[in-house]
């Protein structure tokens, strides 16, 4: 059997929460074409990241970032460090860690598994459900980088695990400690993507926001379709944990504005609850598996404010995934499932 490896992908952190790190790191991030694909040129695009957006956004993201940096650095990174050394235990192959923006690197991660022997490695995004602007990204940059600078290495993937039952039982485990506490409304806020970008991602040209209960309509378009699979994690969450339609819902947080996003939006959610009387609100954010800006700052303490403000009286965010045992455990088992598979 050839030498294998595991190389675990996220998204990435800045260096430090100081304004040049936060400024080099939404740079690369934003210049992204698969995160900002507005039509026009490179140059274009480079007018608006670089011009408009960045020196507006880069000094209250730099304040964002500093109020949840640890000791050790980047929450992302550090519990992320944490998840990899847990899944390195679990296996005798050489487990590996990048972001695709930022430190740790790719190309660095892709070197050392050169200088180790490696013949094939396992890119295994830590991303549940598929999206042009988060999983797509960061396999087509490995994939580029393991062409450049290991042509020899084979390379496989794993795929979105949104409805992996492994994945959904480890959710709903990290998840329990906090159902069990009273509360009146489990919110599940997912990251939001443009509209667009579902109709861009859709085979089909006509099924995504064309067809009614486009989510939970069966079609091929599933494939690539990010909302019908965060509704399908949803589904299958609310199923095993055994919670009432009327005592949860969906949203999505982080939106730009500019163009339609998903919808319903969290920050309203925030503020509507408490006038329906859900005073004490519990929220996950299952598009990640690690705690990072998002969920830590955008959730666990500005939408706290939001929801109090509103007229809530408790507010809980459920801790992601991060290095929990059964997330460890489904990890560990999708990297031995890949052993059994024929050589790529």
């Amino acid at each position: 059997m050839p030498s294998r490896a595991i190389l675990l992908l996220n998204l990435g952190s800045p260096d430090s929460p100081a304004v040049p790190d936060v400024k080099r790191y939404l740079r690369e991030f934003l210049g992204d074409e698969r995160v900002i694909d507005k039509p026009g040129s490179k140059l274009l695009r480079g007018t608006l990241v670089n011009g408009i957006i960045i020196p507006f956004r880069a000094k209250n993201s730099a304040h964002a970032y500093s109020t949840i940096w640890t000791r050790e650095g980047s929450p992302l990174i550090v519990t992320s460090k944490a998840a990899q050394a847990a899944l390195q235990k679990r296996t005798t192959l050489p487990v590996e860690l990048a972001m695709n923006y930022g430190n740790p690197t790719i190309a660095d991660a892709l070197r050392r598994l050169v200088a180790r022997g490696v013949e094939e490695v396992l890119l295994f995004p830590q991303y549940p459900h598929y999206a042009m602007s988060s999983w797509e990204t960061v396999v087509v940059k490995a994939r580029r980088l393991a062409a450049e600078l290991a042509p020899r290495m084979k390379v496989a993937c794993e795929q979105p695990f949104f409805a992996d039952p492994d994945y959904i039982a480890a959710l709903v485990a990290s998840a329990q400690p906090f159902l069990a506490q009273p509360h009146d409304h489990l919110l599940f806020s997912y990251h939001s993507i443009p509209q667009r970008h579902l109709t861009k991602a859709d085979s089909s040209r006509s099924h995504c926001l064309s067809v009614p209960d486009c989510c939970t309509t069966c079609s091929p378009a599933h494939a690539t379709c990010y909302k019908a699979q965060v509704t399908r994690t949803t589904q299958l969450f609310t199923a095993r944990a055994g919670l009432a339609p009327d005592r949860w819902t969906m949203a999505f947080q982080s939106r730009l504005r500019g163009e339609p996003w998903l919808t319903p939006y969290t920050d309203y959610e925030l503020e509507r609850l408490p006038r329906e009387g859900k005073k004490r609100l519990l929220v996950i954010t299952p598009a990640f598996v690690t705690d990072c800006l998002e969920t830590l700052e955008e959730i666990r303490v500005r939408g706290a404010e939001d929801f109090k403000a509103a007229g809530g009286e408790s507010f809980t965010h459920i801790p992601c995934l991060n290095d929990h045992p059964a997330f460890i455990d489904f990890l560990a088992k999708r990297v031995e499932q890949w052993l059994t598979r024929p050589s790529a």
